[in-house]
């Protein structure tokens, strides 16, 4: 059995724990990047400014609120995933 201290000797070896050990590791970064956006999201909503709350019109927004926005949108989309 191919755990995380005896992983597979080379990951071209076709054999069902491989194909378990690769999921794994895929299944634990994913796992390892949500937390991680989420705790940036908590960050952002400390740091960065509500722009809903300031009820800022898009049309007459800056670009670096558009900025702000749109990191905003990519770390919760992210962090919902």
């Amino acid at each position: 059995m191919i755990t995380e201290q005896n992983p597979p000797q080379e990951i071209n070896d076709y054999t069902p724990d491989n194909y378990l050990y690769i999921f794994y590791l895929y299944k634990k970064n994913n796992y390892m990047k949500k937390k991680f956006f989420k705790l940036l999201a908590r960050i952002n909503k400390l740091i960065l400014p509500s722009f809903t709350k300031k009820e800022l019109d898009l049309a007459k927004a800056s670009k670096f609120q558009l900025a702000i926005i749109g990191w905003r949108a990519y770390v919760t989309k992210n962090a919902l995933d």
